[in-house]
């Protein structure tokens, strides 16, 4: 079916308009042999709330971006290659329900469907793609993926000296190697995890010991039962105003 689409005049539509929605600041994402697959809103969890967020499925690639007006203006546009994706179900809990892990080597992220349905279409056919394209390409699945982060409203206090109070002035920092919430004290350290970013980036005190010594991969991710956190209070901090902590 993605073979016949792939050429199709319809199928080169429907990509055409969702350029149109990003407009002159998204990418271009007309390719010969990318197929749009299917699209809808999903509740994105971001570091301060969860947000209602637009994606697109195509063969080859995940696209999000923020709704500005739904249907037709679209912005922050994110393309992530599938090829680098894995994906996990999260059990339901509270109001946070029928959701998964989308997790890259760059960042991993929660999303949440409107129904079951909806959750289990969305994890089949992204699961479906990548298959496909690991077979295509005769690439092993991806093992590793940036960590989740911790939401900012699950600490009150830093995760690793258990002492200093997050206050206005005492702010919220996060790990990137585990994506624990730590005060500015025990995260002065920057370490290079070159899946995330070309230069050093803030890590925890305990992760860059165990950088440092090479007890602990710069690439591959952290033991996940390092803290157990509520599996769907897991987050991504690409629009945040503060993300750069």
């Amino acid at each position: 079916m993605v073979d016949r689409l792939a050429n199709s005049e319809a199928n080169s539509k429907r990509i055409n308009v969702v350029e149109g929605c990003f407009g002159a600041a998204g990418q271009p994402l007309a390719i010969s042999g990318r197929v749009l697959i299917g699209e809808g809103v999903l509740t994105k969890l971001c570091r301060k709330k969860p947000k209602a967020r637009q994606f697109f499925l195509f063969n080859d690639i995940l696209v999000y971006g923020n709704i500005v007006i739904q249907k037709k203006k679209y912005n922050k546009q994110h393309i992530i290659p599938l090829e680098n994706v894995t994906i996990d179900s999260i059990e339901d809990e509270g109001d946070l329900r029928n959701g998964w892990l989308i997790k890259t080597p760059t960042k991993s992220f929660a999303v949440y469907a409107a129904t079951a349905t909806e959750k289990s279409e969305w994890m089949n056919h992204i699961s479906k793609c990548v298959s496909d394209l690991l077979e295509k390409s005769g690439k092993a699945p991806n093992s590793e993926h940036a960590a989740v982060w911790v939401p900012d409203s699950e600490a009150t206090v830093c995760m690793r000296c258990q002492k200093i109070k997050f206050t206005p002035v005492s702010r919220r920092h996060h790990c990137r190697k585990c994506g624990f919430v730590v005060c500015g004290p025990c995260s002065e350290k920057k370490f290079l995890l070159p899946s995330q970013s070309s230069k050093p980036v803030r890590v925890c005190e305990f992760c860059y010991e165990q950088l440092s010594s090479g007890q602990l991969s710069a690439t591959l991710p952290p033991r996940s039962d390092s803290y157990k956190f509520p599996m769907n209070n897991v987050s991504d901090d690409d629009d945040d105003d503060d993300s750069s902590d």
